[in-house]
């Protein structure tokens, strides 16, 4: 066989040193222009091969050198990569700069187009490789694998897989569909260590049967497409390793350059090289005619040339017989819209218009061709299919924070406004779809989902609203047209309705962080719609139209299939717990949805409440969830907020109401905590907001719906509210712990605090009885104060406001709790007396009040709940160390205190130990923690007074 050889023109400047670069050259579609570039200069070079004496255009946008360079299969989009981190995007053939569509921390070694030109994928020394849409820069997929820099990329032409090659000769295998690794051949190609000029490179044959890839022995490699099992490899006269390989179009010739700085021509089918030529430098990058037996070349030095007729003229062409592909996945769905033939004129806005089928199921184009079949098929259905709401509709139902929805005409799209429909499904934080507009999938405390759709399929964007703690998360190009979200700190699931001619229905789930690689899953249903979906701490809730409650744990476990009482409203999770509401029944005929809540612990595979959704008359469900503390929430559209309470055994109780603001707005709900309420002002008559600015929060006090009192104390009013039911919560937190045998210290502290502002705001309200005239109200209040230090100060109010008939009462209440508690002890069973020390002292009292005392009996053992009148502190043992005080200004029942609140103990007759036993009020809750400094020291001085008297 003849050696050839052939002169090369310069197109790029070789490095100062002298050393080579890193060159990159490609063919235009139709082959009338040629691409060039190098990673010792910052300049793309378009040069026209039929005026080869006219000037190159020459792109300067990189900073830095170039280093990959890609066109789309119809030559209206080049895309370039750089040393200088960063992947641009230019039309073609003008030059026109487009976009930074994408940025790397480190610089980039390869590009490559898809078929349709809708995705770019670009790799490089971060050994991350990013699948970007083209049509608005989103990131549909980060894939991480390598361990090394990955030097090159390349698509199935059938659309399926997408192969790449790192530096360490590992080649791994990646499915589009799903972005896992199907299959990972490591050490397999050339280990190029840090010598950046020679990159490792594969490529698939036309017919996407085959990969090729320089191996281990100066050879080339061929691969089984779906097996990765190795077929056969080209090993003939190349005697250092491959650097270079280009299939013919018609995937009959392979072209391969090595380090030893000539290019062999193979006949792949025969297994052997068919032409040859040497040249003086190593060749960087080589690409065939797409029309024509001719190869572009270029060398490490910026020269470039063309090698015509590089097939011998004896043998078949190389681009006769282009073989024609289906672009489909292996589950028979179309993934890539290839039906047409790649267009070799047109500009960069047809690349957008068309490559939109990229991302849309044949089920998909199916189901839209059948869209007047389908509105026909559920005007002929009519009710029967009520619980089965369209997508649109779900959306307007779930965030009207109205009474009706408007929309299309008929009877399914009334929701409320008919009195007779019952309320569709929605999910929590969700708006409705707008043609051309983002909107929220999901919206909560810790962030945001939004997605717009666009032709057939949406981009979906996850925000944080705290970027410093929240994970970044890369923009997701939606395959499924999915209309639902949930969204916490560990993940996000996703879920759309019934879709294609299976009528299939999709849940994916997607964790932010994992130790493990594909830990993304997701299951489908057929003939089963996915309405509503929750997360939790380590759970996945889905509810379809079955009426399944189906829960999956976090790594895609099926754990529990329930079956509900009736249709689903909507669903959300709060850690352990998972709350779902159900229709139990059609609406009354006074237009009010007959709702069920049920919350279940998933953790114990427990339900732990079940009762009625309260709604305002006329109203429905607009918004559900848990507060920042736990506590089940809901709002409706009438604009009042409730949170279910253990009070009462377990009743919902109204926190917010918007007609009490007398306001022309809408409240858009967010979230809660204990005193707050989240949301989104919305001014009449819109009722959400849109995504685009940003929704600004508002923070409103919650408020219970008072009336108006003669007292004209409102907010003190609402302020012994709102504590009692905070002190309610708290005591059903402590029993729940304590039945789990876990520690209660942090919240009996906790209990201990909010008694005592219990106590100082009943002591405001007594003031304000006392001022209103209102005495008989604050005899009660004062029955309600928990601590003695309180009652002593309500006494002393009542006295300096001259009022000793009050002051009378107060004495008499005072005395009678001390009177009642001791008799409670007394009856109670003797056991571990010494376990507690009592201080004793003499009785300094009336006469009478000693014999009442004295004949009191003395309690025989110590109950472990603390008396209302007690200090309680821990000795250096651990033991608890109980002072009482049984004496009074005018009865020798009542305790005395020094300056700053602290009691003492003193003796009654005998009583040399006291039993005691907290107050009737059941938030009242012993403190773990040691008493203050200030205690302390008041006890001393109290002691040592005693001490001077005796």
């Amino acid at each position: 066989m003849k050696i050839r050889t052939m002169k090369l023109l310069e197109a790029h400047k070789s490095a100062d040193d002298g050393r080579g670069a890193m060159c990159s050259i490609a063919w235009s579609a139709r082959g009338d222009h040629l691409v060039t570039a190098s990673s010792a200069d910052n300049s793309i070079c378009i040069h026209d091969v039929s005026s080869p004496s006219n000037k190159p255009k020459c792109l300067r946008n990189h900073r830095e050198g170039v280093t990959a360079l890609a066109l789309s299969p119809n030559s209206t989009c080049l895309a370039s990569g750089s040393m200088d981190h960063s992947v641009k995007l230019y039309k073609f053939p003008g030059g026109e700069f487009e976009s930074n569509i994408t940025r790397f921390t480190l610089p980039i070694r390869a590009v490559a187009f898809n078929k349709s030109g809708a995705i770019l994928a670009a790799g490089g020394d971060d050994e991350d490789i990013k699948l970007v849409n083209t049509i608005d820069g989103t990131i549909a997929r980060v894939l991480k694998g390598h361990k090394g820099p990955v030097t090159s990329l390349a698509f199935d032409p059938k659309g399926e897989y997408l192969a790449s090659l790192d530096s360490e000769g590992t080649i791994i295998y990646w499915e589009l569909f799903s972005g896992s690794t199907l299959h990972v051949l490591k050490a397999v190609a050339p280990d190029n260590g840090v010598d950046v000029l020679l990159l490792n490179i594969l490529a698939w044959s036309p017919d996407a049967e085959m990969l090729a890839a320089p191996g281990r022995k100066n050879d080339v490699v061929l691969y089984d497409r779906d097996t990765a099992e190795k077929l056969f490899s080209l090993r003939g006269d190349h005697s250092q390793p491959v650097c270079f390989l280009s299939w013919s179009p018609n995937g009959k010739y392979m072209a391969t350059s090595g380090t030893d700085k000539q290019i062999l021509i193979w006949d792949v089918q025969k297994k052997q090289d068919i032409e040859r030529q040497k040249f003086s430098e190593c060749i960087s990058c080589m690409a065939w005619k797409p029309h024509g037996n001719a190869i572009a070349i270029i060398d490490v030095m910026g020269k470039y040339g063309v090698w015509d007729s590089a097939v011998p003229l004896t043998m078949k062409s190389p681009t006769e017989d282009i073989p024609g592909l289906q672009s489909k996945n292996s589950n028979g769905v179309l993934l890539f819209d290839e039906e047409g033939e790649p267009s070799a004129s047109g500009n960069f806005s047809d690349l957008n218009e068309d490559s939109y089928g990229e991302f849309e199921s044949s089920g998909r184009k199916r189901l839209r061709k059948r869209a007047k079949y389908d509105e026909e098929w559920e005007e002929d259905i009519g009710d029967e299919l009520e619980n089965v709401p369209k997508v649109e509709h779900r959306k307007k139902a779930s965030n009207g924070h109205k009474d009706n929805t408007n929309g299309k005409s008929g009877s399914r799209n009334v929701m409320v406004a008919a009195g007779i429909k019952m309320q569709e499904a929605f999910q929590p934080g969700s708006t409705p779809a707008q043609p051309g507009k983002r909107h929220f999938m999901c919206y909560n405390m810790l962030g945001s989902i939004t997605t717009m759709e666009h032709d057939g399929y949406s981009h979906i964007e996850i925000d944080f609203h705290d970027t410093s703690t929240g994970p970044r998360v890369p923009a997701m190009t939606d395959h499924y047209g999915f209309t639902m979200a949930s969204l916490n700190e560990v993940g996000s699931v996703f879920a759309n309705p019934c879709k294609g001619e299976k009528s299939m229905s999709t849940l994916m789930y997607r964790p932010f962080s994992s130790w493990a690689n594909n830990s993304e899953w997701s299951m489908r249903f057929e003939g089963e719609e996915v309405r509503a979906v929750a997360l939790g701490s380590a759970w996945v809730a889905a509810v379809t139209s079955l009426n399944f409650l189906r829960i999956f744990t976090q790594g895609g476990l099926q754990r529990h299939i329930l079956s509900l009482d009736g249709p689903v409203v909507t669903a959300t999770g709060y850690k352990d717990e998972l709350a779902v509401i159900t229709h139990i029944s059609p609406p009354l005929p006074s237009d009010e949805q007959m709702l069920e809540f049920r919350v279940f612990n998933v953790l114990h595979g427990a339900q732990t409440f079940r009762g009625k959704v309260p709604l305002t008359p006329g109203s429905c469900l607009t918004w559900f969830g848990f507060s920042e503390e736990g506590q089940l929430s809901s709002y409706d559209s009438k604009g009042v907020l409730r949170i279910f309470s253990n009070q009462y055994g377990g009743s919902w109780l109204p926190l917010f109401s918007s007609s009490k603001l007398q306001k022309q707005e809408n409240y858009w709900i967010v979230g809660l905590n204990s005193s707050k309420l989240f949301c989104v002002v919305c001014k009449s008559p819109e009722t959400f907001p849109q995504s685009a600015p940003k929704p600004v929060l508002t923070l409103l006090d919650l408020s219970f719906p008072l009336a108006s009192s003669d007292l004209g104390a409102d907010s003190l009013e609402n302020e012994f509210i709102m504590l009692n039911m905070h002190l309610s919560q708290i005591q059903r937190s402590m029993e729940e712990r304590a039945a789990s045998g876990l520690d209660t210290a942090s919240l009996d502290d906790e209990a201990f605090n909010l008694e005592a502002s219990l106590d100082r705001c009943i002591l405001r309200l007594i003031a304000s009885c006392c001022n209103g005239d209102k005495l008989v109200r604050a005899t009660e209040l004062v029955k309600l104060l928990s601590l003695e230090k309180s009652v002593r100060g309500a006494i002393k109010l009542v006295t300096a406001l001259k009022l000793p008939n009050l002051a009378e009462h107060f004495n008499t209440i005072l005395e009678e709790k001390l009177l009642k508690e001791n008799r409670g002890d007394a009856m109670l069973p003797s056991s571990s007396k010494s376990n507690i020390p009592v201080k004793s002292e003499k009785l300094t009292s009336p006469p009478k009040t000693k014999e009442r005392s004295e004949s009191t009996k003395p309690p025989s053992s110590i109950q472990t709940t603390a008396n209302a009148f007690m200090t309680r502190k821990r000795d250096p043992e651990g033991s608890m160390k109980v002072e009482v005080d049984q004496t009074c200004p005018k009865t020798s029942a009542a305790t005395k205190l020094s300056n700053n609140g602290a009691a003492e103990t003193t003796k009654i007759g005998k009583v040399d130990q006291v039993n005691f036993r907290r107050p009737s009020n059941p938030f009242a809750k012993a403190s773990s923690t040691d008493e203050s400094p200030s205690l302390f020291d008041s006890l001393k001085k109290m002691k040592k007074s005693d001490v001077n008297k005796g």
